[in-house]
């Protein structure tokens, strides 16, 4: 594939104050700008991964995806002008700005604005985590995963799938549509919910130890209203987290422990469980709403019949026969 990786986030806000507690304190990534009206933090060795500015309506502002080579760079440019897209080629100026060596964005149907890049700029500096943390799991993996509202869900399937060359990892049907995307092997480093709404669901960042991910949720529960989720575990990607209200209103999950896939292989198929194993109370919805108790619901159906995450110690079969045992 030659869409490789989430490479970063932009994120419009006019909270940035707010911004900056929740992305150091909470999440723990590392600040390293704070000039005029925009923030950025680093989560490894890139020189930024989360961007926020003080210009617009709150909300996503850009997704950036990394291009493993300039030649296929190229190659997508030429495609999405082929079909139909409009494509700009950023100066060096622009470019610099996302510390990156080329740069091109274009709009997905939606309207979401893409950016497309190659060559990321790498920091001197070693990362210092805003607060006690293992680190953050990027690498070849990327920053994480975004997830889209849309109110067509074909259209954007044309847009990423066939146009951009994102593998469907797998899709739900209920209780909405929900299709998720691998750039590489990271389960999903997209998806789209098809809610009817525009713009960004969450984002997700995914840690390196399950006490990173504890020890979040106890700062969360002691603030007011930051949970939004409660601590659980997916059902087609087996990650345990909570997600998190952030100060522009969407969620960013907080998670640990996804199993990585093997591209070549990987059949697409549809997923029935779920979307949760256990937990993933949607805390931040009234008690009696209908959607919380759905889910709710769904859930505990799962639990009924049983249906377990793959034992992560494969070589362990005394721990392989508890996790199986009838």
């Amino acid at each position: 594939m030659s869409i490789c990786a989430l490479g970063y986030i932009g994120i419009r806000s006019g909270r940035l104050d707010d911004w900056s507690q929740f992305a150091t304190d909470l999440l723990g990534m590392q600040q390293v700008d704070r000039g005029g009206n925009v923030r950025a933090w680093r989560m490894d060795d890139r020189k930024q991964r989360l961007i926020v500015t003080d210009d617009g309506e709150e909300g996503l502002d850009f997704m950036g995806w990394e291009v493993d080579t300039p030649e296929n760079l190229d190659r997508i440019a030429s495609k999405l002008e082929n079909n139909g897209i409009a494509v700009k080629w950023h100066m060096r100026a622009k470019a610099d700005e996302r510390h990156v060596t080329q740069l091109l964005s274009c709009y997905d149907p939606d309207g979401n604005y893409i950016e497309l890049f190659c060559g990321p700029h790498i920091a001197s500096e070693p990362f210092v985590p805003g607060r006690p943390i293992t680190g953050f799991r990027t690498g070849t993996l990327g920053m994480g995963h975004v997830v889209l509202h849309t109110p067509t869900a074909e259209k954007l399937l044309w847009f990423y799938r066939d146009l951009l060359g994102f593998a469907v990892s797998d899709y739900g049907m209920k209780p909405y549509p929900l299709y998720f995307f691998h750039v590489n092997n990271r389960h999903h480093s997209f998806a789209i919910v098809g809610s009817g709404r525009r713009g960004l669901h969450h984002f997700m960042v995914e840690l390196q130890a399950l006490d990173d991910v504890g020890q979040g949720y106890d700062i969360a529960k002691y603030e007011q209203d930051r949970v939004a989720y409660s601590l659980g575990r997916h059902a087609n990607d087996p990650i345990i987290s909570f997600y998190a209200n952030s100060p522009s209103g969407f969620f960013v999950e907080y998670g640990w422990g996804s199993p990585v896939i093997d591209p070549a292989t990987w059949e697409p198929h549809e997923t029935v469980d779920g979307p949760s194993l256990w937990g993933h109370d949607r805390v931040h919805l009234p008690e009696d709403d209908p959607t919380r108790q759905r889910l709710r619901e769904m859930a505990l159906d799962t639990g009924r019949r049983g249906r377990q995450a793959p034992n992560p110690n494969p070589n362990c079969a005394w721990l392989d026969s508890v996790i199986h045992r009838q």
